[in-house]
């Protein structure tokens, strides 16, 4: 059953016949004790009226009559529903109603009892009057008490028999103009095409259905940024692979039409760095790619950062002069904890922007500054031009460099870093160099994220 309507309209239908049965069982219950109490009543009463009326010269009478229930008749007209005995209290019948059965309706003297007699059962009141000598017994047919309380469970069956009928059109007709909002949102949103990502309208949209209608525009408005996003990644993409690729192709025909090998060697090495500029380019937008879709698998660990670093730093086979890059001290027992992937992929691609931006004879520095709370901020410093400050918010963005660039930047690194950054909940500072021109980037770890390592963990 995948109709929202048709569930809603079984379940309600379902819960008021249920409830009908209930209150049918409720009423079944509460009437039955009710009619019991009643009708023990009234045969206490019948008895005790009895017993005002037929005084002992009747009872001599009827004796004398030979106890047919003549006189007995004469006195007891009460009800037709109640069959009367006198029995004195020697044992003797002395009169009887009419359809009243031959055995004695009950043994006992005082109150009520339930006897089954001639095949029928019998609710009887016993009242004994010694002063008067005899014994009254008024009994009630169960059966015609039964067929009264059946009658009200039939009756409440019937009406209910008619009305859920009549019922149930209504509650169809109910739901489905409840469903209206929903249905014209449906519609609307199936007659849009792929492109069309506006809000749909809330207007008096009812509470229970405006959540989803705002978690759909909260969709629509991801959707349309992230293709927004799309857009200007391909864009930027393409125009930043435009400017080494012609590079490329210029140099390619430079080499192919030099007079001489010291100018097809020069065109050579251009065509080598341009070559290394889309490699770097290429393999920097596949990792903006593979964060931005979220499929990297995070691999959670303490890093010893001295050791990660110095190994990223080897692995950086066409680094020029490694032996420009220091380490403090204090990085020798310090530990971060972060995905190792991400952490190869930040650091890396801070120390390759150190790297290209610090003159050779300039240094590099590795450092780390701890915070009282726990914190720490593992900062590369380098001696390049720097970053103007009005420009650091910025610098951070896709496709965004500086003034003061490098020849062979994309304007990727430094996103690159904030995304594996933040993905791991650490976060980039970026700053001046104390005492001279160049950059001071900084990655800063929260409480938790840093630790020392004991000297023999260190060793190892």
């Amino acid at each position: 059953m995948n109709s929202l309507r048709m569930r809603l309209f079984v379940t309600l239908v379902t819960a008021t016949g249920l409830v009908w049965l209930a209150a049918i069982a409720w009423t079944y219950v509460d009437s039955r004790a009710q009619f019991e109490s009643i009708l023990d009543r009234r045969l206490m009463e019948a008895a005790r009226m009895v017993d005002s009326l037929f005084t002992p010269a009747r009872a001599g009478a009827a004796r004398q009559a030979g106890g047919d229930g003549d006189a007995l008749a004469r006195v007891v007209s009460y009800d037709r529903h109640l069959s009367c005995q006198i029995w004195s209290l020697d044992g003797r019948l002395i009169g009887a109603s009419d359809g009243s059965p031959d055995p004695v309706l009950s043994d006992q003297h005082e109150g009520f009892s339930n006897r089954v007699v001639e095949g029928q059962a019998w609710r009887v009141y016993a009242l004994s009057d010694p002063a008067k000598g005899f014994r009254i017994l008024v009994g009630d047919n169960l059966g015609q008490r039964r067929q009264l309380e059946h009658g009200l469970v039939e009756s409440l069956l019937l009406t209910a028999g008619c009305v859920l009928p009549i019922l149930a059109p209504l509650i169809w007709l109910s739901v489905g103009r409840g469903l209206r909002p929903l249905n014209r949102a449906t519609r609307d949103l199936a007659a849009r095409d792929a492109d069309n990502l506006e809000r749909v309208e809330t207007g008096r949209m009812p509470s229970e259905i405006r959540p989803l209608v705002d978690a759909l525009n909260r969709l629509f408005g991801k959707v349309a940024a992230a293709r927004e996003h799309e857009r200007t990644f391909l864009a930027y993409a393409a125009h930043e692979l435009r400017t080494p690729l012609a590079g490329l192709k210029t140099q390619v025909q430079v080499a192919m039409q030099a007079p001489g090998a010291a100018m097809r060697d020069a065109a050579l090495a251009q065509t080598l760095r341009a070559v290394d500029q889309s490699a770097r380019l290429v393999e920097q937008l596949l990792t903006v790619s593979r964060l931005d879709s979220g499929g990297h698998r995070a691999a959670i660990a303490w890093i010893p950062v001295e050791e990660r670093l110095r190994d990223l730093l080897a692995g950086m086979g066409s680094v020029p002069q490694p032996e420009r890059v220091a380490f403090a001290p204090a990085l020798t027992e310090l530990e971060v904890q972060m995905d190792e992937d991400l952490f190869d992929l930040a650091m890396r691609n801070l120390m390759e922007n150190a790297l290209l931006m610090t003159p050779p004879e300039g240094a590099i520095i590795w450092d780390v500054a701890l915070g009282a709370n726990g914190s720490a901020a593992l900062s590369i410093t380098d001696e390049g031009p720097g970053i103007a400050e009005a420009e650091r918010a910025m610098v951070i963005r896709r496709f965004v460099r500086g003034s003061r660039r490098a020849k062979l930047g994309s304007g990727l690194g430094l996103s690159i870093v904030t995304m594996a950054l933040e993905h791991s909940g650490a976060r980039l500072h970026l700053d001046g160099r104390d005492g001279g021109p160049g950059l001071k980037a900084s990655a800063i770890f929260g409480p938790g994220l840093v630790r020392r390592a004991s000297p023999a963990t260190a060793r190892l």
